[in-house]
């Protein structure tokens, strides 16, 4: 809503208030003193014509003509022609009416009348009132005012009236010019005020359009007038002081934003180059708050260390620049594996990989990812090798160890250079599992823990316990498991009569596990555990082992 619409709806209705309540303070003043005139006027003819009847009924009886029919008759006429002497014009009408107990009528009047039944009744209730005040009543079939008085000598009543539109004809006129006035001042009030408002306002109207242009244009030269020295006048100086203000201010960050974006390219750059050494998340995370990248942190992550078999004899067969190529190519390919499942990779120790899920983000799934990535690692190497093969090259094979529990995670090394890695027992666990592979004959073990998170996240992985084992420098056991995408139907059934004979086994019911190891080697002929297991089995049933024990097996290498 435009200023000058307010000023209007604010300050019109206390101009149409005011002249509203003067002019009707003036009409009714008029009004009132014009009907009192005309009121005392009636009185005053009424009060003239009694004087004048007491005349003549007087003069009737001084000379005793008084019961004389004809004389009474005579001044009867005489009253009546006095009042129409005094009627100033032709609406006026006087009449004598007789009272009801004289069987009602009109006796007299100064004008022909004929009074309806219905008027008759009611002009006499209200004559028999005995009323000295102006009174209203229809008579002849008009409205009209009269005043009234009973003369009784002529045992009349005597009414002078008047019809009510001309009684107050002059107070109707006062209305009309009253309300002709009220409309013509408010008129020129409106157009006086829709004046005042725009030279008001147009101050304000000028800087809006100088601010519009801004707004559109972007061009902070622009300037407005100071037209008067008053409040309006001080805003247009101070919009100009404002407007002054801001192009310098907008040089500023204009100025400013070209560093910025110089920066921001530069900051990309750097980003770019170092994606290559350190994962993204933790690049994003070091600029978000670079002084918590100093501190490390205690956090649950999946560990997973992947190496080559036997890369010593690879690489004595091949060229360096072929050793290389044949690296990087297996590399790629298991890094963006590693990297599409949210995991980070910590570094290359020779031709070993070591990654982990859950720092610098944590997901609730880390855990899975980690089994998932080794699984899709294994399947890489199975495509790699067919290239390989192709291509005449030597196959890689791997094996990988993944543990899940508590590492301390962060920036470690000096100033010079730095590490974000993670660093603990549960490492050096994953490290050593991945070692184990060797031992175990599979591709791929995970360990207890993570074997525990994999049932809270109830993931559909087919599982198979191997051993509980002891890694070198370390007394306490660890069950390790190796662990498929799916399992023919066969080896469905295999795996899940090893699993019983490993909960046999661990109850000291050698024999019982023995049937089920042999089982298992029926159903998958050939297998390394099943037969290692069925070995150890038959052992134990001729030498049991000591009553602490508790089916650990210590290892003594790697």
């Amino acid at each position: 809503m435009k200023i000058r619409t307010k000023i209007f709806l604010v300050v019109l209705p206390l101009i149409t208030v005011t002249l509203f309540l003067s002019q009707m303070a003036s009409y009714f003043r008029a009004v009132n003193g014009i009907t009192r005139v005309a009121q005392q006027f009636l009185s005053f003819k009424a009060s003239e014509l009694r004087r004048y009847a007491e005349s003549q009924w007087e003069l009737l009886a001084e000379n005793n003509y008084d019961s004389r029919p004809d004389m009474a008759a005579a001044a009867e006429e005489a009253v009546i022609a006095y009042a129409a002497g005094m009627e100033l014009n032709d609406t006026e009408l006087t009449l004598a009416l007789a009272p009801r107990s004289q069987g009602g009528g009109v006796t007299a009047s100064t004008g022909p009348v004929d009074l309806a039944g219905g008027e008759e009744a009611q002009l006499l209730a209200l004559l028999e009132e005995e009323s000295e005040s102006l009174q209203e009543a229809v008579i002849g079939g008009k409205l009209r005012v009269f005043r009234a008085f009973y003369f009784v000598p002529f045992g009349w009543y005597l009414l002078l009236t008047e019809e009510k539109s001309v009684f107050y004809a002059d107070a109707q006129k006062i209305t009309t010019q009253t309300a002709l006035t009220l409309v013509l001042s408010l008129a020129a009030a409106a157009a006086l005020l829709a004046l005042f408002a725009r030279r008001l306002t147009n101050p304000l109207a000028r800087v809006i359009g100088a601010m519009n242009g801004i707004i559109a244009g972007g061009d902070l030269h622009g300037r407005v007038p100071v037209e008067y020295r008053d409040e309006t006048g001080h805003l247009a100086l101070t919009f100009n002081t404002m407007i002054t203000e801001l192009d310098k201010a907008y040089e500023e960050i204009k100025r400013h934003a070209f560093h910025a974006v110089l920066a921001q390219k530069k900051e990309q750059r750097i980003r770019n180059i170092f994606q290559k050494y350190v994962p993204k998340d933790l690049i994003d995370k070091f600029f978000a708050s670079p002084e918590s990248m100093l501190v490390g942190d205690n956090r649950v992550l999946a560990i997973l260390f992947s190496d080559i078999r036997s890369f010593t004899t690879i690489s004595e067969g091949l060229a360096p620049d072929e050793l290389v190529q044949s690296l990087n190519r297996y590399f790629s390919g298991q890094v963006d594996i590693i990297m599409n499942r949210g995991g980070i990779v910590d570094k290359y120790i020779g031709d070993a990989i070591m990654a982990f899920w859950g720092a610098p983000v944590q997901r609730d799934d880390d855990a899975l990812q980690s089994v998932l990535s080794g699984l899709d690692m294994l399947d890489s190497v199975k495509e790699f090798n067919r290239r390989q093969k192709e291509i005449g090259k030597t196959e890689f094979h791997i094996g990988i160890g993944i543990n899940y529990g508590t590492v301390t995670v962060g920036n470690i090394g000096s100033d010079r250079k730095m590490d974000y890695t993670v660093i603990g027992d549960m490492v050096n666990l994953a490290s050593r599992m991945e070692g184990l592979t060797k031992t175990y004959h599979e591709e791929i073990l995970v360990s207890e823990s993570l074997y525990a998170e994999l049932e809270n996240l109830k993931a559909a992985l087919p599982l198979r316990l191997l051993d509980t084992v002891a890694v070198k420098g370390k007394t306490r056991g660890v069950k390790i498991y190796t662990v498929r995408r799916s399992l023919g139907p066969g080896e469905e059934a295999a795996w899940a009569v090893h699993n019983e004979g490993m909960a046999l086994y661990y109850r000291r019911d050698f024999s019982a596990a023995a049937a089920k190891f042999g089982e298992a080697l029926r159903l998958l002929p050939g297998d390394f555990n099943a037969k290692n297991l069925l070995d150890r089995c038959r052992a134990y049933a001729l030498t049991p082992p000591p009553e602490n024990w508790d089916g650990v097996e210590v290892m003594t290498t790697k």
